[in-house]
């Protein structure tokens, strides 16, 4: 997903009305199930990659339901959730809204949108756990997961071919042998590893992969964790990584990253899955060696296992004010059901349930994307979690270790003190 994935927060003022609304509905009811129409918010994903399964959803519905008119609208990532915190404050809400996955948290806090009732939607049992996480507020289901990427690691087999080494490393020591190779051959001034400094989702998988997490929850209430053994542990892992090879801009997140790389002063990145192939388009592959040296293969993590991921996606959510709250399960259940999610996939994107991934890992053009998948991790689903976003903590602290401007310990302990002051404020 070519998209920057951000928790929604600026809705506060268009909940006056909506917490008025309140009550169960969508899958969790039956309010709305004789409705005769219906309105269905997507992204343009949808409508540029997969119209024929939004065709579909539609004709299941309407066989089901003769009559019913179903209406589509199309929004563009940047203006969506203004246009849909403007429609909420009416009483002319859609039945269906697309959310990026760290975009429900603001809205599940707020009441925005209806409870849904998890065992009426197809492989629910099986839905990947951070993809779960992020429809799931205080022990109750508010969106339906629609489909992921996630992120892999991509190298240059022609560099590390030059150094000797033939195939990709299946472990971390395996990894940083060959990039310690290809450091001392290619000099100083070379990123043998682009690793972004402000790239939290990466350093937050060191993090996870170590044992640690960014917050944790106890009795209802959430605190940082940054400074924890094992979360510093990983911290300084991310850091080693950095200070051996990233020798670029140092204040730097990832926007940009796939275009770094295709300038071809780095031998490998850790990134969403879209970046490689992007990076060897020959709008950005700059040169002319990209196509066909570019590999992913699963991210190995020091703890001797798979790096766990940050999972990025979009889910299905129903507005707590829709008059057609269980149509609308309904035809989320079509457009994200078990033949839904093959389309899904065949359009290369991961599907929302561990029953499907298996079927990718057989798959040798699959494989990668779907095992790295297989181990993941989201952010605390926290009522603060999206003040901690605003405030940008984690870039600001990762800055200040990557540039050397505060050590490890320090700047997780101000990162940990930052978060606190948010993290349970609704």
């Amino acid at each position: 997903m070519k998209r920057k994935l951000t928790a929604a927060i600026g809705i506060a003022g268009m909940m006056v009305s909506i917490a008025a609304c309140g009550g169960e509905g969508g899958g969790g009811s039956d309010k709305g199930a004789d409705a005769k129409e219906l309105t269905v918010w997507l992204t343009v994903d949808a409508q540029n990659n997969w119209p024929e399964l939004v065709k579909a959803a539609d004709a299941a519905v309407k066989k089901k339901h003769p009559g019913v008119k179903i209406n589509h609208e199309y929004y563009g990532w940047p203006d969506k959730n203004a246009k849909l915190d403007a429609v909420l404050a009416t009483d002319k809400a859609p039945d269906v809204v697309e959310m990026g996955n760290t975009e429900m948290l603001g809205y599940m806090v707020k009441g925005a949108f209806a409870p849904l009732d998890q065992a009426k939607f197809d492989n629910s049992d099986a839905w990947l756990d951070g993809l779960k996480a992020s429809v799931t507020y205080e022990g109750k289901t508010y969106g339906v997961p629609y489909y992921a990427g996630g992120r892999v690691a991509n190298w240059r087999k022609d560099v590390a071919a030059s150094v000797g080494v033939k195939s990709a490393p299946k472990t971390y020591k395996e990894l940083t042998a060959a990039l310690d190779k290809i450091q001392k051959k290619q000099g100083d001034k070379y990123n043998a590893w682009y690793q972004p400094t402000r790239d939290w989702y990466a350093a937050m998988s060191f993090v996870y992969d170590a044992g640690g997490a960014i917050a944790t929850e106890s009795g209802g209430q959430w605190k940082a964790s940054l400074s924890s053994p094992e979360s510093l542990k990983g911290l300084t892992e991310f850091k080693n990584v950095v200070d051996s090879y990233m020798h670029g801009d140092k204040t730097k997140d990832e926007s940009d990253r796939y275009i770094v790389y295709g300038q071809g002063k780095s031998a490998m990145i850790f990134a969403a899955a879209w970046e490689g192939a992007t990076a060897e388009d020959p709008k950005n592959d700059k040169t002319g060696k990209l196509k066909g040296n570019l590999e992913n293969f699963v991210m190995p993590g020091p703890s001797g296992k798979n790096m766990p991921v940050f999972l990025g996606g979009s889910d299905l959510a129903v507005p707590v004010k829709s008059d057609a709250q269980a149509l609308a399960a309904e035809w989320i259940n079509a457009l994200t059901g078990s033949s839904g999610q093959k389309d899904l996939m065949a359009k290369g994107n991961l599907p929302n349930n561990k029953t499907d991934l298996a079927t990718l890992k057989n798959d040798p053009k699959t494989a990668v994307p779907a095992t790295a998948a297989e181990s993941n991790w989201f952010v605390p689903m926290a009522p603060g979690w999206g003040q901690v976003e605003k405030a940008q903590i984690l870039q600001t602290m990762l800055q200040s270790i990557g540039t050397g401007k505060k050590s490890v310990e320090a700047a997780a302990k101000d990162a940990d003190a930052a978060i606190d002051k948010v993290i349970n404020t609704k």
